[in-house]
């Protein structure tokens, strides 16, 4: 095999692959990438996890021959970023072994034969389009508040769900749950229906394809797998199996308090007293009284803070405890100039929401922590 192609166009695709490629390495095939001619003048380039698997199309200068390589993402990346910006030509010698030169650059990379690569899932149909920069924003407003831990495995990605009634996302990692629905999508584009659980690295890597993409992006899912078509780009991802929480139990009924702040001030606010907060458990005290809130905390070792913020609050004096690190990931994220905290005491959990979205249903319920 021999081609060449443009060294942006090199690069910008293997960014792409090599940020789902094993890097834990305990199957090294995985460490590599495929890249072979898709027609007269594209190259397919190949990445998996063997559960995340991506393919991307990009246009070839020239292909001398067709064919197909196997070298190692990461090296091959680190070498496209350095290279000058001039056409890169890749030649397949004996032994799988690659010669990738560009301007007056030569390197040798041992390959590995593309009959050991993994067969990769095939491709099903994707009927239903989505604007991209909406899948942007429900993966921004939710990815955060997906469990970290290995073993709660339905927690570990998001619940989405797509019908003729609009688009939800749902995610919880049992002290708190990102949910956001809008039915501001164009009818037509919703000719069917999807519900399935999708992996946090899946929407970590869709977020990158659509940051930069202006359109619809297309999306199907089978049995076991979900399909994302992102322009050139084809993201596919196993699905998670088992039983999403039934989040609807965990949404506040009765929280008949409320009070107002102003995004910016209050997370201003919350990052400067989370400095004196404990390390383990980010703990800051709220105590909401007439008009101010003050927030507080306290750390052994290292001393205290407090801080008051204004808002509209009228109600009885009320303490809660959150971790501030879970506050913050919600107000860096949320977009608008002034958020509802809503409650009903201590010891109940609390919901958070933009004032004034109207295109969006954008909650955020968070657990409040024993003081």
């Amino acid at each position: 095999m021999q081609f060449v192609m443009e060294r942006s166009a090199l690069q910008k695709e293997l960014a792409f692959v090599q940020g789902i490629v094993e890097r834990k390495n305990t199957i090294p095939v995985l460490a590599n990438i495929l890249i072979e001619s898709a027609g007269e003048s594209a190259i397919r380039i190949s990445g998996t996890d063997l559960d995340v698997t991506i393919r991307c199309d990009a246009d070839a200068q020239e292909i001398s021959s067709q064919g197909a390589i196997c070298v190692q993402a990461r090296k091959l990346f680190d070498i496209a970023r350095l290279l000058p910006d001039a056409p890169v030509s890749f030649r397949k010698e004996e032994n799988e072994w690659v010669t990738v030169e560009c301007d007056r650059s030569r390197f040798r990379l041992p390959g590995i034969s593309k009959d050991t690569f993994p067969e990769l899932p095939g491709f099903k149909s994707t009927p239903l389009k989505l604007p991209a920069s909406l899948v942007k924003l429900l993966i921004d407003r939710t990815i955060f508040a997906i469990t970290q831990e290995e073993g709660r495995y339905t927690l570990s990605g998001a619940k989405f769900e797509l019908d003729k009634q609009g688009v939800k996302m749902v995610t919880t990692d049992g002290h708190r749950l990102a949910f956001v629905s809008t039915n501001e999508v164009d009818q037509e584009l919703l000719n069917g229906s999807l519900d399935v659980l999708i992996p946090r690295k899946t929407l970590a890597e869709l977020n990158k394809l659509t940051s930069d993409f202006e359109g619809e992006i297309s999306l199907g899912a089978d049995e076991n797998h979900v399909y994302f078509q992102v322009g050139s780009r084809l993201l596919i991802s196993r699905l998670l199996s088992g039983q999403f929480p039934n989040y609807e139990m965990v949404m506040p009924k009765n929280n008949d308090q409320s009070a107002v702040f102003d995004t910016l001030s209050l997370n201003q606010a919350i990052r400067r007293v989370a400095l004196m907060a404990d390390d383990r458990s980010h703990a800051v005290r709220f105590r909401l009284s007439k008009e101010q809130l003050l927030i507080s905390s306290q750390n052994a070792e290292e001393g205290e803070a407090r801080e008051t913020v204004g808002t509209d609050f009228t109600g009885e004096e009320t303490e809660i405890g959150f971790n501030a690190q879970y506050l913050q990931d919600f107000l860096n994220v949320v977009g608008t100039e002034k958020i509802a905290f809503e409650f009903k005491d201590g010891n109940s959990q609390a919901q958070l929401r933009p004032v004034a979205e109207e295109k969006q249903d954008y909650r955020y319920v968070v657990m409040p922590m024993r003081l």
